[in-house]
């Protein structure tokens, strides 16, 4: 799927660019196809004004040199036109060639036909070819008859043609560059997409999984309790017992479910105010204080007073609450938890530390995901369901804040909540 959405965006991306290369190579090429010609209109207007200057002063103004040719005397002043390969024909109404005028030394029947070429397109201006050369002519009235002038344009035809040649080369290149550069950012693109796929696929799976698990658990347990027959209830008591217990626990997966969805709904509109996180804290620690003792814990805690930051104090509570719950299921008997809320420059730091086995460096990172567990088979023991830490690290992030874990093995793990500090 991920390959053929790769492909998808990658054919997208050249058909994209190819087309704005065509737009850009075309537009090129036409501007300097218009610019060439122009100016070639402008020699022939040129080499006809000047040849009809030229036949004004005829013979008079004329000299001539000794193949027969002439060459027009110059006034004062008056640039000579640009040399140019050129030639000029006289022709009657009817097509007959009266008169040539070329600076170079042709065959009558080259001059007989370049006119029969230029005469069969039926326009006063035109291409052609002759004798591997590409010329441009025009057809003007001379006195009572016509003139033909030719400019020799190969040189601007060899110009265009090896423009187009360059378009088409350095286009290739420009797409097999951009084939590379495309397939790389492509895998970059899809990549978060994947792993986003990969996740909720996961998710999927996990809380599957944990709503199976309670869910095999009630069923075998209504089977037993159908098999009984008539028996009293009181003697079927551990049965339900096991069927409230893993309906609690399912009620309690659902709801975590959806607190994790609302919290990560964006648009949900939060009340955020100024409170005392401090106090929020010690109320958590009063809570707990039952629980803790019960599991023969000892708790230390240095809570500094008064610390105020901006946002949901539900929330926040909640997050302390992970926390020390966290703490409290993976703290061995008559271990120790410490907690501690302090202020550094704009920033207060909640740590809460608890005696464990530690947490493998390459877990440290994962433990954030959601359903994570590093040991799989204290799930059910400990009554979680990997959810917690998602829970924390989302409410954070939404507060601006951060959460991050230290460990030492065999010996404890800290996790640290950073958020903004409110000034007093």
């Amino acid at each position: 799927m991920f390959q053929q959405l790769r492909n998808k965006f990658l054919i997208l991306n050249l058909v994209i660019i190819s087309v704005m290369m065509i737009l850009a190579f075309s537009s090129i090429y036409f501007i300097t196809y218009n610019n060439v010609h122009r100016n070639i209109q402008m020699e022939l207007h040129r080499i006809s004004e000047f040849n009809r200057k030229t036949n004004d002063r005829s013979p008079q103004g004329a000299r001539n040199f000794d193949d027969g040719r002439t060459s027009p005397e110059f006034n004062p002043g008056e640039p000579p036109p640009k040399p140019s390969v050129s030639f000029v024909l006289i022709i009657d109404n009817e097509g007959g060639l009266l008169d040539t005028s070329s600076i170079f030394t042709m065959e009558e029947t080259f001059f007989e036909a370049a006119k029969s070429s230029a005469l069969s397109q039926d326009s006063s201006t035109g291409s052609l070819k002759l004798e591997d050369k590409y010329w441009r002519f025009m057809i003007k009235p001379h006195f009572n008859d016509y003139k033909i002038v030719f400019l020799d344009i190969t040189p601007q035809q060899d110009f265009l043609t090896n423009l187009i040649y360059t378009f088409f080369i350095v286009g290739f290149i420009m797409l097999i560059v951009i084939f590379f550069i495309s397939k790389f950012f492509a895998n970059k693109s899809i990549q978060p997409i994947k792993e986003a796929f990969e996740q909720q696929k996961q998710f999927i799976a996990d809380a599957s999984h944990e709503l199976k698990t309670p869910l095999a658990v009630i069923t075998t347990n209504l089977d037993v309790l159908l098999s009984s027959g008539e028996e009293a209830v009181k003697n079927q008591a551990k049965w339900l017992y096991y069927i409230k217990s893993e309906t609690e626990r399912m009620t309690n997966l659902i709801k975590d479910l959806l607190y994790l969805t609302q919290v990560d709904y964006s648009d949900i509109k939060l009340v955020f105010t100024d409170f005392n996180l401090s106090e929020a804290v010690e109320n958590i620690i009063l809570t707990m204080e039952a629980v803790i003792f019960e599991n023969n814990i000892s708790l230390d805690y240095a809570i500094e007073p008064n610390l105020i930051t901006h946002g949901n104090n539900q929330q926040l509570q909640q997050v302390v609450m992970i926390l020390l719950d966290n703490a409290i299921k993976y703290t061995d008997n008559k271990s120790i938890i410490n907690i501690s809320l302090k202020r550094h420059y704009n920033t207060l730091y909640l740590s809460v530390t608890n005696s464990c086995e530690g947490i493998p460096p390459e877990h440290i990172d994962k433990i954030f995901h959601r359903f994570y567990r590093i040991d799989k088979s204290r799930s059910r023991k400990s009554g979680g369901h990997g959810l917690g830490l998602a829970i924390a690290k989302t409410i954070l992030q939404h507060h601006g804040g951060r959460i991050y874990a230290k460990s030492i093995l065999s010996e404890s793990t800290t996790f640290i909540a950073e958020l903004p500090s409110v000034q007093n």
